[in-house]
């Protein structure tokens, strides 16, 4: 078994996981996901996960009828019986199925998802050498902090970066930098850390959470605050953070060479903090 997959609550074989035609997550992308990391077994920062999915589901109006708490406790019997060490979690709730329409339908009851896959690393040379990123224009909706299904700029986005050759693309809002496709973007200049700060124009990552908290533990100065594309190129680093992105650094952007084209060292301390924090945290 490589997929394991609960819908509505019961566990149901992959080939009969369906939804129907007019379910609005499928019709209006009208729905959130999460996608939660377990490593050897320990959830990192589920709790985190789940804060952020019940916040998203206040900021668009969508009841999670089925409980929080239901969820939560599907999810880890989902990983348990997958028997996985380590683990993808994919969650998705919808707000359900009703005749299409614009506005919100009454008395419906949400579709909910939990798809866990055995987790695949990214090649340990990606985080030893670096690896490259184009940048894009930020051309999404200006509710980036609600972690939606809506997701067809995003993925443009990432095809773009394929088809040049790169691991990602990273937005920019005109001349300001503000996340990457599937990731957060974080740069150093003269031992300084700069991050777009966490409102409606960026996804506010657990890792990217994680990773601040790093960032303080080692007492390294932190501004989130907007930077442009010109200090991008003129950083002496770039890292990305995400839940299958881990801690990723940056050595060229749109072909430019970023520092000395290998990754610094904060960003390896970083890495090397990080690894040994999945270690640990269970929660």
């Amino acid at each position: 078994m490589d997929t394991l997959i609960y819908l509505n609550g019961e566990k149901v074989d992959y080939e009969n996981a369906k939804i129907h035609v007019e379910d609005r997550g499928f019709l209006f992308g009208d729905g959130l996901y999460e996608v939660i990391r377990v490593y050897d077994g320990k959830f990192f920062y589920l709790g985190k996960h789940m804060e952020r999915l019940k916040k998203g589901a206040e900021q668009i109006y969508l009841e999670l009828d089925f409980g929080p708490d239901t969820l939560l406790e599907t999810i880890k019997k989902a990983v348990k019986e997958s028997g996985f060490k380590d683990a993808s979690v994919y969650v998705q709730v919808t707000r359900g199925t009703a005749p299409r329409q614009h506005a919100f339908p009454s008395n419906v009851k949400c579709t909910w998802l939990i798809i866990v896959r055995e987790a695949k690393p990214q090649p340990q040379e990606f985080y030893e050498n670096g690896v490259e990123a184009i940048t894009v224009p930020d051309e999404r909706w200006t509710r980036c902090n609600i972690k939606t299904v809506q997701l067809l700029a995003n993925c443009i986005a990432k095809e773009k970066a394929k088809r040049a050759g790169a691991y990602e693309a990273i937005f920019h809002r005109g001349d300001i930098i503000t996340e990457a496709s599937s990731s957060n973007v974080f740069i150093v200049k003269d031992g300084t850390i700069f991050t777009h700060p966490a409102n409606n124009l960026i996804l506010h990552g657990i890792t990217r959470f994680a990773v601040l908290e790093l960032i303080k533990n080692n007492n390294f100065e932190l501004r989130e605050e907007p930077f442009s594309k010109e200090k991008l190129f003129a950083a002496d680093e770039v890292f990305l953070t995400g839940t299958m992105t881990e801690v990723m650094p940056i050595v060229k952007v749109d072909g430019k060479i970023i520092g000395d084209g290998v990754p610094g060292k904060i960003t390896m301390k970083l890495i090397e903090d990080f690894r040994k924090l999945t270690e640990t945290v269970d929660c």
